[in-house]
């Protein structure tokens, strides 16, 4: 014999398929938050947890931690795009929001590192499709003459400025950041995410 729930145990009602767009978002939102708090070793579980959504749910917008992974960059690479691509932006903000993405994101960055050194990770394709598009983002208000200017070297200083993004707290690694581009002798800007 089945028992009815008690009215104060019953559940929510379902709200169906509009809940995707919303439950895909607070995963993606809640990776971010645990993969730079536990690196990408992070239990999925936590993810779930933290988004407030069942396992099952993570496994239905992702089924393996890559592909989460490149949801998380993919939406980073967005942002930086998106500032690029804004009537105002110089060199210095789109900078910024790269570099509010390098400190939010240290473990993505670790990851990458890691990856195109051992080259058996089914993301590097993907990264290094997103590294291309940053650096078009970033190449679109390089002016001529800047001292990053010569092939190679623009992407080189984001990769010595990601080398140098490593600190146990957001706060520490914004600055180990802003002090890789300073001694680079490169201007950011505010380091912020990119609001439209």
């Amino acid at each position: 014999m089945t028992q009815s729930p008690v009215p104060d145990e019953r559940r929510p009602p379902n709200p169906g398929p509009k809940a995707a767009a919303r439950n895909r978002a607070a995963l993606v939102a809640a990776a971010r938050e645990v993969y730079a708090e536990h690196g990408l070793d992070a239990p999925l579980s936590a993810i779930a947890r933290r988004a407030q959504v069942g396992q099952g749910v993570l496994y239905r917008h992702f089924p393996d931690r890559a592909a989460l992974s490149a949801a998380v960059l993919e939406e980073n690479v967005c942002q930086v795009e998106e500032a690029a691509a804004a009537e105002e932006a110089g060199l210095a903000g789109v900078l910024g929001v790269l570099t509010w993405h390098m400190a939010e994101s240290a473990a993505f960055i670790g990851l990458l590192h890691v990856d195109a050194e051992s080259g058996d990770s089914g993301i590097l394709p993907y990264a290094l499709v997103l590294s291309g598009r940053v650096e078009r983002a970033l190449r679109r208000h390089l002016p001529d003459g800047h001292r990053l200017e010569a092939a190679g070297d623009l992407m080189l200083a984001v990769d010595m400025v990601s080398g140098a993004v490593t600190g146990p707290s957001r706060e520490e690694r914004e600055r180990r950041a802003l002090a890789a581009w300073r001694l680079l002798g490169v201007e950011v800007g505010p380091v912020r995410p990119f609001e439209a």
